[in-house]
């Protein structure tokens, strides 16, 4: 479903992503891994478009999208969920929502949408009229999810899920992540709890300074602490 190759990025002067290659299969769930700074995040938003200087191609589906503004990559079923989340002060858990679909192509669809929304998530259910910035950082990560989750993406691209989450929350995320596997989304994730991370993936890359070092089935990485150890470790 995404084929990256050769794929490049700077900040500025600064080379973060260099040389990638790697592929996430349709219905899989992939994780990068690696030190803070190895250029996960940046990987992720060089392919939705959010690095003004990049190289290389991202197919998605077939297309080549290196070129694509990032809600064009929307429009296309590719989603993105950033570390900040960017939840918006003074708009409602529900208008919130709503922004999941203004780039979309089915807002005629909000009130089916946000429907199975509340049906997946109870606890925003409960808030759909409170100020989303006021939401616990556990509760501001679902509303983050379920926004990218309302146009029904084919793909959804996860930087750090669970950071600042209190543990029960955390397993509520994991478990979402797997049904949203078994009901056919694609995911690609970045994630601090690799341990966790690689017990729903079926496979993982490694990255160190900008570049794949490694890569393996999810449980043969899980097995191997060495290698976690040596790459992974903040």
């Amino acid at each position: 479903m995404l084929e990256v190759t050769a794929l490049d990025a700077w900040y500025d002067r600064s080379h973060v992503v260099q040389g990638l290659d790697f592929e996430v299969r349709a219905g899989e769930i992939v994780t990068l891994m690696g030190r803070n700074g190895a250029g996960k995040t940046s990987t992720l938003r060089a392919i939705m478009g959010l690095m003004a200087k990049r190289a290389g191609s991202v197919r998605f589906d077939g297309r080549e999208i290196l070129a694509e503004p990032a809600h064009g990559r929307y429009h296309l079923g590719l989603a993105y969920v950033p570390e900040d989340r960017r939840i918006v002060p003074g708009l409602t858990v529900r208008e919130n929502l709503r922004l999941g679909l203004i780039a979309g192509r089915e807002r005629h669809k909000e009130r089916e949408r946000i429907d199975r929304i509340a049906e997946t998530f109870p606890r925003l259910a409960e808030r759909m009229e409170q100020d989303g910035s006021s939401l616990s950082g556990g509760e501001q990560q679902m509303l983050a999810i379920a926004r990218a989750l309302m146009a029904s993406p084919r793909m959804i691209l996860l930087d750090e899920p669970s950071e600042g989450i209190m543990p029960l929350l955390v397993e509520e995320m994991f478990s979402l992540f797997t049904r949203l596997k078994r009901e056919g989304t694609t995911i690609l994730l970045v994630e601090q709890n690799v341990e966790r991370a690689l017990s729903i993936s079926d496979r993982a890359y490694i990255l160190d300074q900008g570049r794949i070092v490694h890569q393996a089935d999810a449980a043969v990485l899980l097995a191997d602490a060495e290698i976690q150890d040596r790459y992974c470790a903040v």
